[in-house]
């Protein structure tokens, strides 16, 4: 193994340790002592790894980004419709916030009370990013398939992202018992059959 192998190695490690922190420790404020114990290093080494505990949470953050954008482009790609698009993205939202309890606590900002400002603009960025693709969808039905949302798109989007971030928040609040996805099929089904009409055509 390289020494840069190694490097990204146990970044890697400590990444985790601080997300399974974050799930087992629900409440508690984490420490740069409690993770070097978990990891079992000492503080001094975390820091030569990492620079400030703001520094771990900005590698958890990138890898929240990556990996729900890189699915969403895959959604994008493999599912043409307005609806079913904006229906699998949520899902993925709240799917990935379920199995990943320690996460789901970023993503609901709780933990970041106290941490520095870039650490919540961050993650207010993320669901931004997250809505805004929600409006092309949106936008782009119209186009594709001569269907308008019955609200203003920006309207219909942040509702459906309120949805979302609501159910995480119930998520953590209730330390991880009240599942995300529970009853999500039957409450989309609802909602899915709201949001769209047909355009109104126009006189010859």
């Amino acid at each position: 193994m390289t020494q840069a192998t190694q490097i990204t190695s146990r970044r890697e490690q400590i990444l985790q340790a601080l997300a399974l922190m974050l799930e087992e420790d629900s409440g508690k404020r984490i420490t740069i002592a409690a993770l070097a114990r978990q990891v079992g290093v000492s503080e001094a080494a975390l820091y030569r790894h990492f620079p400030s505990k703001a520094r771990m949470f900005e590698g958890l953050i990138s890898f929240i980004e990556e990996t729900l954008f890189e699915r969403i482009s895959r959604i994008l790609e493999e599912v043409h419709e307005a609806v079913p698009r904006c229906g699998q993205i949520l899902t993925l939202l709240l799917a990935f916030a379920e199995k990943n309890p320690g996460l789901s606590r970023l993503l609901e900002g709780d933990v970041l009370t106290g941490e520095t400002a870039r650490l919540r603009l961050r993650i207010h960025q993320l669901f931004e990013r997250v809505e805004t693709q929600l409006k092309q969808v949106l936008r782009e039905a119209e186009l594709r398939e001569r269907r308008r949302t019955v609200l203003p798109v920006s309207a219909t989007a942040n509702l459906l992202i309120a949805v979302a971030e609501g159910r995480i928040s119930q998520y953590v609040r209730s330390d991880f018992q009240r599942r995300p996805t529970e009853h999500w099929d039957d409450q989309w089904a609802l909602l899915s059959a709201q949001l769209m009409r047909e355009p109104l055509t126009q006189s010859a």
